[in-house]
């Protein structure tokens, strides 16, 4: 999970998607927006450690992001 903050460009959090995960620029504008108007967005999901390795990188582009467990309640 990928979290709003104040210090990174929409435009950058959008390359960041892209570059790391492989998504186009339509899905990662779209999880960008999702982040930027509800403060949060799933950007993957997987095993523990995959999720564990992708908030490090996360972490590592300078985005605030966490690795949650689901909820299960869908």
């Amino acid at each position: 999970m990928v979290f709003n903050d104040p210090v990174n460009l929409m435009s950058y959090v959008s390359y960041v998607f892209q570059s790391y995960f492989g998504y186009s620029a339509e899905k990662a504008h779209t999880l960008m927006l999702e982040v930027h108007e509800k403060g949060r967005s799933v950007v993957a999901t997987g095993g523990r450690e995959e999720m564990e390795r992708d908030t490090q990188a996360m972490h590592e582009f300078g985005l605030w992001a966490a690795c949650q467990p689901e909820s299960g309640s869908d």
